[in-house]
C-alpha cells in the first residue's frame, strides 16, 4: 500500500495490537550513533515487546519475515472497493468474520538468506514510523541474529514510502554493505521532475531523499531478471508504474513474493476487480491481481504478500469470483 506518510491514525504494535507510543517503550537508537562496527554488533532491542518474527525454509533458503508495524484505518470502502457501495464492502467483510467499520494493514519486509547472500526485500517505514510504533525491521532482524551490515542485497519491489522508509538511518545508508536492486521503470517514474505539482509529488520527494542517494550502488532491472540464482523478477505493474514481484525457488520448493499485488487478504483477493485507493493504475492493478493469483492458485504455490496477515504467507484457492487466502501451517517444516 502506498506509504507517502503514515496518516492520521496511530500504528499498532505487535502484542495484541498494543499501541507502542510512549518514549519509554520506543527507547532510543543510540546504537546507530556508534561507528558501523559497533552498530553491527551491539544493536539493542530496547522495547518492552520484541517485534513479531517468523522463520521458515524454502528449500535451502532461510526466510525471515519481520512485522515492521501495523496500521488501523476506518471506513474500509474508502480504501478497498472504492467503486462499490459501503454496504457491499461491509457485507463481504461481515461474511469473513471481520468488522465492517475498520481494517488493519500490516507491513512485512522479508529477508532471505541463501547461504551466500543475505537479501532484504523492502525496508518498512524506518525512522519516520517509530513515533507511531512502526519502523521495527532492524530491531526484528537483530532479534533473529542479523545485523544491518549482514545484508548484501536490498531489493525494492516498488518505491512507495512504506517500502523505502528504512533505507536511511540518521541520514546514512542503513545497510552499509549492501548493493540495491530496483525496477528501472519504477525508478524512472519517481525520480522524474514531472511528478512535481501532481499527487505523486510526495512520493517523488521520498525517493529523492531515500533512494536516489544510493543510485551508484543500484542495479536496475526489468521483467525476468535474476537477483541471484533462484530469485527472479516478474513485472506486476499497476499498483505502481514499475511494481515488481519475485519468484523464489530452491531445492524443489517455491515461494512468490507478491509485494503489493493484493493489499488485503479478503477485499483484494476475493474481489480482485474491486478498485483500491492506492493502486495508481486501477485497471492494470486489477488485471495484474488476476494474472498473478491465477498463477499462484493454479500452481498451488505459496506466496508472501507484504500486507497479508502476519506472517504474511499462504496460498490462494480459486473461487468463483476470486481467491481465498489460506494461511500456511506446517508445509515448510517437513
Amino acid at each position: 500500500m502506498a506509504g507517502n506518510g503514515i496518516g492520521r491514525r496511530t500504528l499498532l504494535g505487535t502484542a495484541g495490537f498494543t499501541v507502542l507510543g510512549a518514549p519509554a517503550i520506543i527507547g532510543n537508537r543510540a546504537a546507530f550513533a556508534q561507528d558501523s562496527s559497533k552498530a553491527s554488533s551491539n544493536l539493542a532491542i530496547d522495547r518492552v515487546t520484541p517485534p513479531d518474527l517468523h522463520k521458515f525454509k524454502v528449500g535451502s533458503f532461510e526466510v525471515l519475515v519481520v512485522k515492521d508495524g501495523a496500521r488501523p484505518s476506518g471506513v474500509p470502502n474508502e480504501t478497498f472497493g472504492t467503486n462499490q457501495s459501503a454496504e457491499t464492502v461491509g457485507a463481504l467483510l461481515s461474511d469473513n468474520f471481520l468488522p465492517t467499520d475498520q481494517f488493519v494493514n500490516g507491513f512485512s519486509p522479508t529477508l532471505i538468506d541463501t547461504g551466500s547472500d543475505v537479501i532484504l526485500f523492502d525496508t518498512g517505514f524506518g525512522q519516520s514510523g517509530r513515533a507511531q510504533g512502526a519502523g521495527r525491521l532492524i530491531e526484528g532482524m537483530a532479534a533473529a541474529g542479523y545485523m544491518p551490515a549482514d545484508v548484501t542485497i536490498v531489493v525494492l519491489t516498488h518505491l512507495h514510502g512504506d517500502h523505502i522508509g528504512g533505507l536511511m538511518e540518521d541520514g546514512k545508508p542503513a545497510f552499509e554493505n549492501a548493493r540495491y536492486v530496483v525496477g528501472q521503470k519504477e525508478y524512472d517514474f519517481w525520480t522524474d521532475t514531472a511528478r512535481v505539482g501532481t499527487p505523486a509529488e510526495g512520493g517523488h520527494k521520498g525517493v529523492l531523499a531515500n533512494v536516489k542517494p544510493l543510485a551508484e550502488k543500484i542495479t536496475f532491472i526489468g521483467d525476468g531478471a535474476d537477483v541471484v540464482s533462484g530469485i527472479t523478477s516478474i513485472a506486476a505493474f499497476g499498483h505502481s508504474p514499475g511494481h515488481m514481484i519475485f519468484n523464489v525457488e530452491s531445492a524443489g520448493k517455491r515461494l512468490i513474493l507478491t509485494a503489493d499485488t493484493a493489499n488485503h487478504f479478503v477485499l483484494s483477493l476475493q474481489r480482485p476487480d474491486w478498485e483500491v485507493k492506492f493502486d495508481m493504475d486501477k485497471a492494470a492493478a486489477a488485471a495484474t491481481r488476476k494474472k498473478v493469483f491465477d498463477m499462484v492458485a493454479t500452481d498451488k504455490v505459496a506466496f508472501l504478500g507484504y500486507h497479508m496477515p502476519f506472517p504474511a504467507v499462504g496460498y490462494a484457492e480459486k473461487q468463483e469470483t476470486g481467491y481465498r487466502f489460506v494461511p500456511k501451517s506446517y508445509q515448510f517444516d517437513i
